[in-house]
């Protein structure tokens, strides 16, 4: 299968974006992951020629604008993937996550229909499958217990990206008090 491959420039460090022909989204990787995102390629892919272009406009103005503070410049983007049935529904579900805000593990395995509370361990796995970094937004679901968790490609672009999305204050920002007189 022959699929296209950019280097995307953003503020979390060199991106890795794979389309197909039809300029949609298969794999947002980092670079730093670049053994990741080849293995994943294989196997959900096969055989998978890849191309280098450079990035096309639309896909780069999106990323530009979402890291701007366009939070929803990325719902116009398509994506594609191959996986089981399971991660499919994950990664479907993880894009109807409003920005701005968190789910656990827990809450997108009960919005996917799963009564066992242990299904939010699959639910996890699918997760952390997930080869389309932050337009597929994995990074907003979190532990049950406020926990981060585990994010693919290391907490600090979660924190970052919770944090450029104000769904978490920044871990520098201390509660603001107001202080009376006499108290």
């Amino acid at each position: 299968m022959k699929m296209l491959l950019s280097h995307v420039a953003s503020p979390l460090g060199s991106m890795l974006l794979v389309i197909d022909a039809q300029q949609i989204v298969r794999a947002l990787d980092f670079e730093d992951y670049k053994a990741r995102l080849h293995r994943g390629l294989r196997e959900h892919y096969g055989d998978v020629e890849l191309m280098e272009i450079p990035a096309p406009t639309e896909i780069v103005w999106a990323l530009d604008r979402y890291f701007a503070g366009e939070l929803e410049a990325l719902d116009v983007l398509r994506t594609k993937t191959n996986g089981t049935e399971l991660q499919r529904r994950v990664w479907a579900a993880l894009r109807r996550i409003p920005t701005a805000t968190t789910t656990t593990y827990g809450r997108l395995a009960k919005g996917l229909g799963f009564d066992d509370p242990r299904a939010a361990i699959d639910v996890g796995a699918a997760n952390g499958a997930n080869p389309i970094a932050i337009i597929v937004p994995c990074h907003r679901v979190i532990a049950g217990n406020g926990d981060l968790k585990g994010y693919a490609w290391g907490l600090h672009r979660k924190r970052w990206l919770l944090e450029h999305e104000r769904a978490m204050a920044p871990e520098s920002e201390e509660p603001h008090t107001t202080m009376l007189p006499g108290f």
